[in-house]
């Protein structure tokens, strides 16, 4: 039986979930209509909304409903930076990391090539830990030129956590708006965004269990942003566009069970982890177990295995029925290093040898079972193969 080690790419969808959105589906009626049908709509959304701000710490009206992560991340670093811009044309400075995922990296890039912007990453070291001392002295020498800051809360590559509460506690002296993706961390770690400090923070369901296209993005209401799509002024004027009812109703739920069950899951992926990094240490004790001396996502388990390619790997385990990641982009079917392990300072040859296995909802010990016993072979084969690319 095939094995599915993929999760943070997305998750399979949760049956109680899939029965409860085959249900929404249902539902006729678009949210905004006056007629019963509508208000039926209406009151799905809504009640989805109260779902995932009792789920994630924040009041109901602060859930922006989006089409995913993708989009939640531009609307945070594009809106935020605008409205900022537009009040203080001095304000020009957007502050992350090189690590971030391609949906924050790529809005500030698109900002500074096309709208003027400049950017400072904060460094980090070999695990991906964030030099808070440097982001201190960017705030304190340019806090009057400064946008915005997007920290995401735990990278989905390498399973860093990074301390959200201590990086909102720098921002707030200088009255900066702090944008964090947390769809790596929700439902793997605790998450609240009142407590967090943050402005804004992106989420998203299909990594839960939840249909792929509906995210959120979650705003304080002391918080403005300029929109990135405008029509017809649904979700405070701040995301127009007829909201999927069915598709939120369905993540709310997804969220909601996910979170229930964190501490519990926490602890068998913690198990599957280390009975994973152990054994394939047995079979490649040469391999680098990333962010290891790092506070991390106990469900996520990184490998740079030194003279072969990721893919190699990939390929080879996926013929023995066990789908996993190599964290790596990949544009046009040409295979390129991973952004984030080069920003740990890894050379080009060693962000291409990576391997990454993310556990979700329904994973279990056969899962890591099946893995050991299709690991060796595939290791075998990919450093035959070598460092060829195709």
């Amino acid at each position: 039986m095939p094995v599915y080690l993929d999760h943070a790419a997305t998750s399979p969808i949760r049956p109680s979930v899939l029965i409860h959105y085959s249900k929404a589906l249902e539902q006729v009626g678009n949210p905004a209509s006056v007629h019963s049908f509508g208000q039926s709509s209406r009151q799905m959304l809504e009640e989805a909304r109260e779902l995932i701000a009792a789920s994630v710490g924040c009041d109901r009206n602060e859930v922006i409903f989006t089409s995913g992560g993708t989009e939640s991340d531009n609307l945070a670093v594009k809106g935020l930076y605008w409205q900022r811009h537009a009040q203080d044309r001095n304000r020009t400075l957007i502050v992350t990391s090189s690590a971030e995922h391609a949906a924050v990296l790529d809005a500030v890039n698109w900002l500074v090539t096309e709208q003027g912007a400049e950017a400072h990453f904060v460094s980090m070291n070999e695990d991906g830990v964030l030099d808070l001392a440097e982001l201190s002295e960017v705030l304190e020498k340019r806090s009057d030129q400064i946008a915005l800051v997007s920290l995401m809360w735990a990278n989905n590559e390498i399973g860093v956590v990074h301390p959200i509460q201590k990086i909102t506690e720098l921002t707030r002296a200088f009255a900066i708006p702090i944008h964090s993706d947390a769809i790596a961390a929700l439902g793997y770690i605790p998450v609240n965004f009142a407590a967090s400090g943050l402005s804004a923070m992106t989420i998203t369901g299909h990594k839960l269990g939840s249909p792929v296209g509906v995210g959120a993005l979650i705003l304080a209401r002391s918080e403005k942003l300029t929109p990135v799509i405008h029509g017809g002024g649904q979700e405070r004027n701040l995301r127009s566009g007829t909201p999927d009812a069915a598709a939120a109703s369905a993540m709310a739920l997804a969220i909601k069970e996910a979170v229930g069950e964190q501490a519990h899951l926490q602890g068998l992926h913690s198990r599957l982890s280390a009975r994973l990094v152990s054994g394939v240490r047995q079979v490649a004790p040469e391999v680098k177990f990333s962010s290891e001396n790092a506070p991390r996502l106990s469900n996520n388990v990184h490998f740079r295995f030194p003279g072969c390619l990721g893919d190699s790997l990939l390929y080879l385990m996926d013929v023995n029925g066990v789908s996993i990641s190599t964290g790596s982009a990949c544009s046009a079917g040409v295979s390129s290093p991973s952004h984030v392990v080069l920003s740990l300072g890894a050379n080009s040859d060693e962000a291409m040898g990576t391997m990454r296995i993310t556990f979700g909802h329904n994973s279990t010990e056969a899962d890591v079972d099946a893995f050991l016993e299709a690991f060796p072979k595939a290791y075998e084969g990919a450093k035959k193969a070598g460092l060829t690319r195709r």
